[in-house]
């Protein structure tokens, strides 16, 4: 099959959804597809055209941002004159090109899926109100054009603001999730790079640092958590100081920050290798996912730690608290409560668990490979070959 992979923000850009659409893109192209991927050119030390694992990028100039959206006449152009030449659309929600590239698909007669990926809740203020809305036009109009819509889990699906209005349509695929294999040696000299003086219980923290994060949250917690263990301290994998969008966010924190890196008791790692954060999850305790909203709608970075063996303590929000549930791997907690996230992290640290009988059919199940094989089940469905 040609496969069009229609993205806002794809790799080396940092988010769940672009990893999301990396990973099922590389393994389309693995399984035999050819796989095109049409994204914005949002760093200009990268190449307008490359071909990264098999896959071919097409980077469209950005004409004007919106806070995080991106308007660019020429993915409406590439729409408008080559969909036709494809079998199937992957379009990934929230975008604010969606109904464009579900239009043209319509037109073109070809076949469109919607991968919708989270509810877009946009930070305060008039301009993120403007987008918010308009983002929301554009995703029910390319729902209404769409084909097929897929969900992660039911859970969210049943809660989403848009999901319900396409339940005839939907299908429910998990993410694709991986990691590359690290050794022991490998593994322990990372982790004596990074905590060379010892600190422990480590709590990991895996995202970019966003509002709707709940960073704060954790912050709120740690008090606690190092009444009890002195020696506690988070680790942070993940761009922070530079994140598009969200620096007043961080500078509205970074004393907080600031008094508990000088305590020993956070330390902000920095975006990190596949590899290295195969390590990281190796290194720590306990990952906690402390989200305050619904544009975090699974997580992949639980399920990768869960790979790993390790616990996560998640917000009680649709489909974040799946992965917990679902594997029976740590603790639910009270959305924006720290004393309620102590409280859970301290149990998870209490218990010290061993969960490794569980990672190799959490890795079969979330396989790239697998979840490929289920779109193209779906496709098959409905004549696609």
């Amino acid at each position: 099959m040609k496969i069009l992979v229609a993205v806002t923000y794809y790799s080396p850009y940092v988010s769940g959804l672009t990893i999301y659409s990396e990973r099922i893109a590389k393994a389309w192209a693995a399984r035999g597809h050819d796989v095109t991927v049409l994204t914005s050119w949002h760093d200009r030390s990268l190449p307008r055209e490359e071909i990264r694992d098999g896959v071919k990028i097409i980077r469209c100039p950005i004409w004007l941002r919106i806070s995080k959206g991106a308007v660019m006449p020429s993915f409406w152009f590439y729409a408008l004159t080559k969909i036709g030449e494809y079998d199937v659309v992957n379009i990934h929600l929230p975008q604010f090109d969606a109904a464009w590239a579900a239009l043209t698909a319509k037109l073109s007669k070809t076949f469109s899926v919607l991968t919708y990926h989270c509810d877009l809740v946009m930070p305060s203020g008039f301009i993120n109100r403007v987008a918010n809305n308009v983002v929301l036009w554009m995703n029910r109009m390319a729902g209404k054009l769409a084909d097929r819509v897929v969900a992660y889990t039911e859970d969210y699906a049943a809660y989403s603001f848009f999901l319900p209005e396409f339940k005839s349509k939907q299908a429910i695929i998990q993410p694709p999730v991986e990691l590359p294999d690290v050794s022991d040696a490998a593994a322990k000299e990372f982790a004596d790079e990074m905590n060379p003086d010892g600190f422990g219980p480590i709590i990991g923290m895996a995202c970019r640092l966003a509002e709707d994060k709940g960073a704060e949250i954790l912050l709120d917690a740690l008090p606690a958590i190092v009444a009890k263990y002195p020696k506690a301290c988070v680790y942070f994998a993940g761009p922070y100081d530079n994140v598009l969008g969200e620096r007043p966010y961080y500078l509205r924190l970074k004393a907080r920050f600031d008094e508990m890196i000088a305590a020993n008791h956070w330390r902000f790692l920095g975006s990190l290798t596949p590899a290295d954060m195969a390590k990281f999850y190796r290194m720590i305790d306990v990952l906690t996912m402390p989200s305050l909203n619904r544009t975090d709608s699974f997580g992949l970075v639980q399920i990768e730690a869960m790979m790993n063996g390790k616990p996560v303590v998640a917000s009680n929000l649709p489909g974040i608290r799946v992965s917990v549930t679902r594997h029976g791997m740590g603790r639910i907690c009270e959305i924006g409560s720290g004393d309620d996230l102590a409280v859970k992290l301290l149990e998870v640290l209490d218990e010290k668990k061993d969960y490794q009988d569980k990672t190799n059919a959490i890795r079969a199940y979330y396989s790239p490979d697998h979840v490929a094989a289920l779109y193209e089940d779906m496709l098959r469905e409905n004549g696609i070959e």
